[in-house]
């Protein structure tokens, strides 16, 4: 199989079967062989019966399940690990990258990357956003500006934009590290960037098209500040016991 494409559900609400529908239509589009791995992290809000109803429609769409939820880690972890595709492309339920983000992913892993990233703040980026959360945009990309320079200081990872939830591997690339992860919460994509470095995979970084017309609900700084710290130690220590061999 060519690529999978894994998404984490928690709570999708009520734009979630059209996404779904949008990222299964352009997989289709491009005439390779594909699935769609939709990871339900232990949904409250009827997501569940809309992925297992959509799934009952198209071969390609593939339901995880979760009876609780895990965190994003978890979700994206187990779906990556379940894939079977050539390239594995994981990516958020709201589309916040547009699907056609996907495919520049894609394009770098066939050139020769094994890790590649969206890279929000790269010059060649674009934003396109309500003026309603200007204000609340700028304090997040303060504080992701901080925690990006605190990765480079505790885990020497040159990256610009760690935490990007657009990501894709190869099938080698893959299987090296996920099997290794730990963290579950938000901060996992430190960890896989990490344990990439620690195997000398190649990086490349890739500027997207990003839009951004709500603010999250669950959003809390100061919780999520604390449970970043906690996980930047934690994979700082497992770097120390040679967790990542």
């Amino acid at each position: 199989m060519r690529t999978s494409l894994v998404i984490p559900v928690f709570n999708g609400g009520d734009s979630l079967t059209a996404n779904l529908q949008t990222a299964i239509a352009y997989l289709e589009a491009r005439g390779e062989s594909h699935e769609v791995i939709v990871v339900d992290d232990g949904s409250t809000d009827g997501s569940c019966e809309t992925i297992t109803r959509m799934a009952s429609k198209c071969a390609s769409l593939r339901p995880l399940r979760n009876d609780i939820n895990r965190g994003k880690g978890h979700a994206v972890r187990q779906g990556a690990m379940a894939s079977c595709g050539d390239r594995i492309v994981f990516t958020d339920t709201d589309l916040a990258y547009p699907i056609d983000q996907v495919g520049k992913i894609l394009v770098a892993l066939d050139a020769g990357a094994d890790v590649a990233i969206a890279n929000r703040v790269s010059p060649q980026s674009t934003y396109h956003m309500s003026p309603a959360f200007f204000s609340y945009l700028y304090t997040r990309h303060a504080l992701s500006r901080i925690f990006n320079l605190a990765v480079r200081i505790v885990l020497g990872l040159q990256v610009s934009d760690c935490q990007a939830g657009l990501k894709g591997f190869t099938r080698k690339a893959a299987d090296l590290i996920f099997p290794r992860l730990t963290v579950e919460g938000f901060t996992f994509d430190v960890e896989l960037l990490y344990v990439a470095k620690r195997w000398n995979l190649h990086l490349e970084e890739v500027p997207v098209d990003f839009h951004y017309f709500s603010e999250p609900s669950t959003v809390d700084f100061m919780r999520d500040s604390i449970l970043a710290t906690r996980d930047l130690a934690s994979v700082r220590l497992n770097a120390f016991s040679d967790r990542y061999r």
